[in-house]
């Protein structure tokens, strides 16, 4: 597969997975924030996965059944999974990723983003097959996996700091590291004036709020985040986003249909603005949702994370001093009567979220990518 003509505008082909909202939302900010420095760039985001074979999809897929029956065993594979040079048998990844292969050849990119390692995987397969001559970038999320160390990536924008330490250490020579943070939509870097969000938003002055949020394909118990929430005795707001599980949003409606300003709603598509009117953010800690927390100066407090990736995005919360890990469904309801009641805390972990956010990180990622693909991988 020939490189075109540099005079040609890019041909970018992005990545990713439905499953795990952080995936699917880094692909899309990358894309929007190229698409801003370079107008007349083609951009794709393809679900890598709906590109392989049918058996492997359910294969890759099957993580799910340990995942919902055997967490503690899906914790011991994924925990050797992390560790290891690759996460899957090469052959069958060889075998799988046939579809996907002819699809990068048809199109013919110029650069292909990874946002997920398994793809990374796949993608250095083809180039080590001496086919393609693409610019091939590997977007390392917040969880690092030794199988992303590949000589075939050309870029790896992460998180600066210990992810950024941690890549070097690995083997990833220093000029292929760029620490510009995860990327998140760019309309992260230019938040509208609080007082005023909250007001346009319907939010009762002076009275803290949360926002409880369940993923993008809307997972969780609402029933014992609402109880808790019902037991903090100063006054409260709740806003409960269920992504786009329409169930979930009805049940959580219901149960908080006859509650004091506790509100539902479904997929939002304005949610820097939730961000920014809230005080504190309630949700599973993904990679993505942190990282968007954290341009606003909201602290995360993690809850019911999955073994593996989340667990250990909550420890490096704590660790980071951005919010805290809610362990126990019984020390929600403690844990926010304790920060409202001490502003002086609450405003630290606001003040530490606001020094480590990156909200140009997309656009600092684009910027890199183009600039490297001028220059030539």
């Amino acid at each position: 597969m020939e490189k075109r003509p540099r005079a040609s505008p890019p041909r970018i082909l992005i990545l990713t997975l439905s499953h795990g909202a952080s995936h699917r939302r880094a692909s899309n900010a990358l894309a929007k924030a190229l698409l801003e420095l370079q107008p007349q760039a083609e951009v794709r985001v393809e679900d890598a996965l709906e590109r392989t074979a049918r058996w492997f999809r359910m294969y890759y897929n099957s993580y799910e059944i340990p995942l919902k029956y055997f967490p503690s065993f899906w914790a011991w594979i994924e925990s050797v999974q992390h560790r290891s040079d690759s996460t899957g048998p090469g052959w069958l990844y060889r075998a799988g990723a046939k579809p996907l292969f002819r699809y990068i050849e048809e199109f013919r990119p110029d650069v292909v983003v990874a946002t997920e390692v398994g793809i990374a995987e796949f993608t250095a397969m083809h180039r080590r097959q001496g086919r393609a001559r693409y610019l091939l970038v590997g977007i390392v999320l917040m969880d690092f996996n030794r199988a992303w160390v590949r000589p075939e990536i050309d870029l790896y924008p992460s998180v600066p700091g210990e992810m950024a330490a941690v890549l070097r250490v690995a083997g990833v020579p220093g000029e292929k590291i760029l620490p510009c943070g995860l990327p998140i939509d760019p309309v992260f870097a230019a938040l509208p004036e609080r007082e005023a969000t909250r007001q346009r938003l319907g939010i009762e002055a002076g009275v803290p709020m949360v926002l409880v949020l369940f993923g993008g394909g809307g997972h969780g118990n609402p029933a014992r985040i609402i109880d808790e929430l019902q037991k903090v005795r100063q006054p409260l707001a709740a806003v409960f986003v269920a992504g786009k599980n329409r169930r979930l949003e009805e049940e959580i409606r219901r149960r908080c249909a006859e509650i004091p300003r506790f509100r539902t709603l479904g997929w939002v598509e304005n949610m820097h603005e939730w961000m920014v009117a809230a005080d504190l953010l309630l949700s599973k800690p993904g990679g993505s949702t942190l990282m968007e927390g954290l341009a606003c100066g909201l602290p995360m407090l993690a809850f019911d994370p999955l073994p593996g990736n989340e667990r250990r995005t909550a420890l490096q919360i704590e660790k980071w001093k951005v919010g805290l890990w809610i362990r126990k469904p019984e020390d929600i309801s403690p844990t926010i009567e304790r920060l409202l009641g001490h502003p002086e805390e609450l405003a630290e972990l606001q003040r530490t979220a606001r020094a480590l956010a990156r909200p140009h990180a997309a656009h600092d990622a684009a910027k890199a990518i183009l600039e490297r693909w001028e220059k030539g991988a």
